[in-house]
């Protein structure tokens, strides 16, 4: 009976341990999130993250390591708009879609799942993209976003290729180039941050030409 009980309690400590873990990881983000908005990452320190979130430095070490891993851990909860620990294409709206049996439809969701991580994404995107020019390890960062970025987009190419509803005269490969730019943050910062385009008349523009440029004029 006393096994019992104490094995109950250490599973709610660990709950609990957990829960403030989450907590102060949560913590450390949004003031990152402010600071490097409001200061830039460069003039962003890990004390006046511990300051604003009301964490321990050596908290904040411990749970991200680096100023670069607070950053990596920021842009991870804005493309995912949480901080659960599930891949992005394992999420029940994105792996959806990959069966969508209607490929206009499939394009559709696909852009309006990438205008809502643009959105989330973008700024901390940037900030990310500016640190690469003058720190390697960042730098190196951005590489493997992108490299995940690639393989995702990579995906959706893949999935109109063995549903056979690309243009004819267009390959996988060829998809995927069309895709990665096309669903880019430069493009939609060119678009909506630069230009001042609605979410609406982005996500409009980037379905249609998407359709356009991947698939048959009879499926659109």
């Amino acid at each position: 009976m006393s096994g019992t009980v104490k094995g109950r309690r250490v599973r709610v400590d660990n709950r609990r341990g957990q829960a403030r873990t989450r907590l102060a990881r949560r913590a450390v983000v949004d003031a990152a999130r402010a600071l490097f908005v409001d200061r830039g990452y460069g003039a962003t320190t890990i004390e006046a993250v511990s300051d604003r979130s009301d964490v321990p430095p050596a908290t904040v070490y411990r749970l991200f390591s680096s100023k670069l891993g607070i950053l990596k851990a920021l842009l991870d909860v804005s493309i995912a708009g949480d901080d659960q620990a599930i891949p992005l294409l394992d999420r029940p709206e994105i792996a959806a879609l990959f069966s969508e049996p209607d490929p206009e439809k499939l394009v559709a969701g696909f852009a309006r799942i990438n205008v809502a991580i643009n959105e989330r994404s973008g700024q901390i995107y940037q900030i990310l993209a500016s640190a690469a020019c003058s720190e390697p390890e960042a730098a190196n960062l951005l590489g493997q976003y992108m490299q995940q970025r690639q393989q995702g987009q990579g995906q959706i190419a893949r999935a109109l290729a063995r549903a056979g509803v690309l243009r004819a005269d267009l390959r996988e490969r060829d998809a995927a180039d069309i895709i990665h730019v096309f669903m880019s943050p430069e493009v939609y910062r060119l678009c909506v941050t630069d230009r001042g385009w609605s979410r609406a008349r982005y996500e409009k523009w980037l379905k249609n030409t998407l359709v356009q440029q991947l698939l048959p004029t009879s499926t659109s």
